[in-house]
């Protein structure tokens, strides 16, 4: 999986078919709302399981039933395929909740 930055046209296609997340200060932002905490809980989970087998770590804040999530390659020093990749992963998650 690359690791070097995205270009502008890779970023808007993937904002064209994955329509809930969006550009907020230079990252990969979604906010997801869930039924209640323990959904909430229960998506963090999933996710943090596949962030930490791709060593890829999301930027992440959780109140209640919400989850906002920030995605950036620190190391490439914007947004790459592994922040495509673990939103990817993180949509097929909840939306299996």
């Amino acid at each position: 999986m690359s690791t070097s930055k995205a270009i502008e046209q890779q970023i808007q296609e993937f904002l064209a078919s994955h329509n809930q997340w969006q550009i907020k200060e230079q990252k990969l932002h979604r906010e997801f709302v869930f039924k209640n905490f323990i959904q909430a809980f229960g998506f963090m989970t999933q996710a943090a399981i596949i962030a930490e087998r791709d060593n890829h770590h999301p930027e992440w804040f959780n109140v209640y039933k919400t989850v906002k999530v920030d995605l950036t390659t620190h190391d490439a020093g914007g947004i790459t395929e592994k922040d495509f990749a673990l939103a990817k992963a993180m949509d097929d998650i909840a939306a299996s909740i």
